[in-house]
């Protein structure tokens, strides 16, 4: 279910609403109380086409109807409705029920509801997670935190009913200097304080008063228009009056930031200040200023304020990082949008530029296998062995002696710890390929490729094709790295193959005579052979398993081992 407002000429009635018909349903009983507070319940709606159709509420619909065409008779707009929209496959009725009973939890009155709503924001809660709480739009809460913008004396008078909604709208974006005139007005019998339309226009008309100035009136040199009694000036000329007012809000904003503020904010000229949407926050904790500008040339400095996201984060912050990790973050210049701009520029112009330095290029490729990036993720084969001996007999091996030692002296070149194993980390950090970067500059392309080429060997996966290709078209002779021992033999469990072995060590006549024999058996004889000195004469014996090219012993293969040799065979042509 999704809460939003939505205009009155969007929804219309669903032929399912259990009222629906052609007669309008009788709404004199709550007329009254939503001409005078609007709609208090969201009506349950659900998309249909361009619009929205009515599943319930129907008679509050026909109550906006009703407000609509006495507004164009006077030439006012009725707002968008709020509505709870159904997402597909919710039950309109349990939707309903839960509706209703979470705005029964609310107070009548706006001003009660204010006050609830106000407890909850200072207690950290946001407009979204109130609105969700009750039901409601998060529109409808930010209006009624809103109403924390007025005096007391008006809010209490909006709360005895005094005071109609659509001037308190109003007076909840006026400063607090045009609040204290407006009560003047309206306490004064022999006054008549401006409502609804009037009061936009006495707020907003554009008229700028004497002393909205910042600057020393001296400094004008414009006509000033002053009534009969010559209280009360104007400035005539508006252009020269911002000219000098925007001089000296530059002026003290440099001057707060001089005081030791973290940032000074001037808002765009008519944006209000959300204070319901930020947090107290003293200059000592990198509090800001934020600088409102209202188009009557009023000025306001909200001091001590952070944003209600920011003071979460912190607080995020301070519970899982230490107090050195705890310094708030400055507010970037740039939003992230503008960010992204700059960042594909320098990225395009790097790029093209790096095409023309191959030396560089191959040390950026060897930090980025080193360290990785967010493009990039490398990792070392880690080796992982199913049986024990296998690992027990990789480690003893003359060719893992060779690639430690290699170890050692990549990261003697790269001025990394002697205990980093294995040298390939793929981060991401920018930070960890950056260093590793300005390393790889000052070593020669000779190191560099001794780097690289350890760190191809060591993130090279076993178990492919790959592996057959290499070794093939480096003629490595496994004779020099590998010799016979139990817990290869322990592994073999074919008899067929086994039987071939045999007759690679014993000869054809013994293989035939042990043809029917059990495989451990054919293994007995394996071993007696190979450890005899007539054997010995013949040098070492290497089973196919381990030669380049690979081949195996019968027609059945031997798994993904043979099919990574035909691909490699197939590759080379």
């Amino acid at each position: 279910m999704d809460l939003k407002h939505i205009p009155l000429s969007q929804l219309k009635v669903s032929p399912l609403n259990m009222r629906h018909a052609r007669k309008a349903p009788d709404i004199s009983d709550i007329l009254p109380s939503i001409r005078a507070k609007g709609v208090q319940q969201p009506l349950l709606v659900r998309k249909n086409g361009k619009g929205y159709e009515i599943i319930a509420g129907r008679r509050r619909y026909f109550c906006l109807k009703t407000l609509a065409e006495e507004g164009a008779k006077e030439g006012k707009d009725i707002e968008p409705v709020p509505c709870a929209v159904m997402a597909d496959g919710d039950n309109a009725a349990a939707l309903e029920a839960s509706l209703i009973e979470n705005v029964a939890r609310l107070a009548p009155d706006e001003m009660t509801r204010f006050e609830t709503f106000a407890r909850l924001a200072s207690e950290g809660r946001g407009a979204k997670e109130i609105a969700t709480t009750f039901g409601v739009t998060e529109i409808m809460v930010k209006r009624s935190l809103a109403l924390g913008n007025l005096l007391p004396e008006i809010r209490e008078a909006f709360r005895n009913e005094d005071i109609d909604p659509d001037t308190i709208r109003h007076l909840t974006l006026a400063s607090e200097t045009q609040q204290s005139e407006w009560l003047h007005l309206f306490q004064n019998p022999n006054e008549r304080a401006p409502r609804g339309r009037q009061l936009k226009h006495w707020l907003f008309g554009g008229e700028i008063k004497l002393k909205t100035a910042l600057f020393p009136l001296e400094t004008y040199q414009g006509e000033i228009v002053t009534d009969l009694f010559g209280e009360g000036g104007l400035f005539a000329d508006t252009d020269q009056f911002w000219k000098l007012q925007n001089a000296a809000i530059a002026e003290r904003r440099e001057a707060l930031l001089k005081a030791g503020w973290d940032d000074v904010i001037v808002l765009d000229p008519g944006t209000y200040f959300a204070s319901w949407d930020h947090v107290e926050t003293p200059k000592k904790d990198a509090g800001r200023i934020y600088v409102e500008v209202r188009s009557n040339g009023e000025v306001m400095f909200h001091k001590g304020f952070i944003t209600r996201k920011e003071h979460d984060k912190r607080l995020r912050q301070r519970a899982g990082e230490s107090s050195s990790d705890n310094k708030p973050s400055a507010r970037s210049e740039l939003t992230q949008v503008a960010q992204n701009y700059v960042e594909l520029h320098r990225h395009a112009a790097v790029r093209a530029a790096l095409i023309g330095h191959q030396q560089l290029a191959l040390r950026v490729m060897a930090a980025h296998a080193i360290s990785g990036s967010s493009l990039w993720q490398t990792r070392a084969e880690p080796q992982k062995a199913d049986k024990a001996g296998t690992a027990k007999s990789l480690q003893e091996a003359k060719t893992q002696a060779v690639f430690e030692r290699e170890r050692t002296e990549v990261l003697k070149l790269l001025g990394l710890p002697e205990d980093r194993i294995p040298v390939t980390r793929s981060t991401g950090l920018d930070t960890e390929i950056g260093a590793v970067l300005v390393t790889l500059i000052k070593l020669s392309d000779a190191d560099v490729l001794r780097v690289l080429t350890f760190v191809m060997a060591e993130t090279l996966a076993a178990g492919t094709n790959l592996i057959e290709q290499i070794g093939i078209h480096l003629k490595i002779d496994m004779a020099d790295h590998w010799e016979a021992e139990d817990s290869f033999f322990d592994l073999l469990r074919d008899k067929a193959a086994l039987n071939e072995i045999l007759a690679e060590v014993a000869g054809r006549e013994t293989a035939n005579a042990h043809v029917s024999a059990t495989a451990k058996v054919q293994k007995q004889v394996i071993r007696e052979r190979l450890a005899s000195k007539e054997r010995e004469k013949n040098g070492k014996w290497l089973p196919r398993y381990l030669k380049f090219p690979f081949a195996a012993y019968t027609k059945a293969g031997a798994g993904r081992i043979s099919e990574n040799a035909a691909l490699a065979q197939r590759n080379s042509g």
